[in-house]
């Protein structure tokens, strides 16, 4: 995969009986007319099969992303820093890579405990909203948010905590396995259109403008193996139209361009 990641692979009876008293009866209506129809299926740009290797059931429980700053990290569509799931595994982006960690049961069990400590648990903000361009961590946790601005100025147990989410301290005894490269199976391109007609690539996978409206951009899936090398500043022609792409990275858990909401 191109960018600033690398290319990444990794009925009862009784409910029977109910539908067909429904159907011949036109439920919903009693006018003899149909019923409305099924919204359609979404399609391959909004949404895919689990990737294999995320286990049934497996759920965010912890992460951690910076946002602001007057370079304005963080914005939409932006991998998280740090995302924690409930079987243990950790995905930690660092200098453009994407590495997997693994904890074990009680060590996940301990962590979470801390974070609910240190106050993670509820939603709230640690320091002056008023600071122009500030650096803020947020935190989410148990469907709480946390936005700790400015967090290396800040002195209480939200602050404190966060040093907990860097895997170089975490105990070899804590973790299940060996950390390596996170290698997602599906990437999303998130495209924005370009003005102009000048020099452009020919986009060799689903068209660029097909897909659905996220994070001020348009969203389109595909497998991380055929996902094309683009660099920041490349124009890519797709559908008549010219593009700039970024590519997004699925994380575990995540399925569709919603998901990067």
């Amino acid at each position: 995969m191109a960018g600033p990641y690398t290319r990444s692979r990794r009925a009862p009876a009784l409910a029977c009986a109910a539908l067909a008293a429904c159907a011949l009866t036109s439920c919903g209506g009693g006018s003899g007319e149909a019923g409305p129809s099924a919204p359609p299926a979404p399609s391959a740009s909004a949404a895919s099969p689990p990737a294999k290797d995320t286990p049934a059931g497996e759920h965010l429980v912890l992460r951690r992303r910076e946002t602001g700053g007057i370079a304005g990290i963080g914005g939409p569509g932006s991998v998280p820093g740090f995302s924690l799931y409930s079987t243990g595994r950790a995905v930690v982006a660092s200098r453009g890579e994407l590495t997997e960690y693994r904890l074990r049961p009680d060590a996940l069990r301990r962590l979470l405990d801390e974070a609910r400590a240190a106050g993670l648990g509820r939603s709230h903000t640690v320091g002056s909203d008023r600071i122009a361009d500030a650096v803020v961590t947020v935190v989410t946790l148990d469907g709480a948010t946390t936005r700790i601005i400015q967090p290396e100025s800040q002195a209480g147990p939200e602050a404190r905590f966060l040093k907990r989410l860097d895997p170089a301290g975490w105990a070899a005894s804590d973790q299940a396995a060996e950390p390596k490269p996170y290698r997602p199976e599906r990437t999303a391109v998130l495209a924005g259109e370009m003005p102009g007609s000048g020099t452009a690539k020919k986009w060799p996978l689903e068209p660029l403008g097909d897909g659905v409206r996220v994070a001020g951009s348009i969203c389109t899936l595909a497998p991380s193996a055929k996902v094309p090398e683009s660099e920041p500043g490349t124009a890519w022609r797709s559908g008549g139209k010219t593009y700039s792409v970024r590519l997004r990275p699925l994380l575990p858990a995540e399925s569709s361009c919603a998901d990067l909401r």
